[in-house]
């Protein structure tokens, strides 16, 4: 059973996670079910993780399709999220099931029940834990909006490409990928 509005502890969290066949992130202490993804979202992260497979081979970073458990901790906190995809450098983290750590890169697509979630509990935590760049792709309007980590510790203002774009990458400077590949 899924607690609706009460705050639990990350602990009792773990006890309906591992009880549980739905996919279930953990956000300031309150669980969030995962709706199954549309075609359309699904078809942008299958696009998009065939671009980063083909860029992080044979380097050292390694990417992540969900669903795979992104385990974060800030100074309060922890937090349990399933991002689309997750560009791991940092490998001390990973574990047989999941990643404890901070991702280098997170990309979220947005759907209609999570948008209001990537675009500010997930977008504050992981501005809070570090992750240096974070994409929010739409698959609706067919854009992406990078979020790059400064030195202040707050997201840059988004630099927003469309469907006709080439996006590029700010942290992986060699990083482009032409998004009429990611849109179809």
């Amino acid at each position: 059973m899924i607690p609706k509005e009460k705050e639990i502890s990350y602990e009792e969290f773990m006890e309906i996670d591992i009880n549980s066949d739905n996919n279930l992130e953990f956000i300031d202490g309150k669980v969030y079910l995962l709706a199954a993804p549309s075609v359309a979202h699904r078809m942008v992260v299958t696009n998009l993780s065939a671009e980063f497979r083909n860029y992080f081979k044979n380097k050292d970073c390694i990417h992540f399709v969900a669903p795979f458990d992104v385990v974060l901790k800030d100074e309060e906190k922890i937090h349990k999220v399933q991002p689309d995809l997750t560009v791991i450098c940092d490998k001390k983290g990973l574990g047989e099931q999941n990643y404890t750590g901070v991702p280098t890169l997170v990309v979220e697509v947005l759907s209609p029940s999570t948008a209001s979630n990537d675009f500010i509990k997930k977008m504050g935590i992981y501005m809070k834990v570090g992750v240096k760049e974070y994409w929010i792709i739409s698959p609706k309007n067919n854009t992406v909006h990078i979020f790059t980590l400064k030195e202040d510790r707050f997201y840059s203002e988004p630099t927003i490409y469309s469907k006709e774009d080439v996006v590029k990458s700010i942290i992986f400077e060699d990083l482009e990928i032409k998004l009429n590949d990611i849109f179809g």
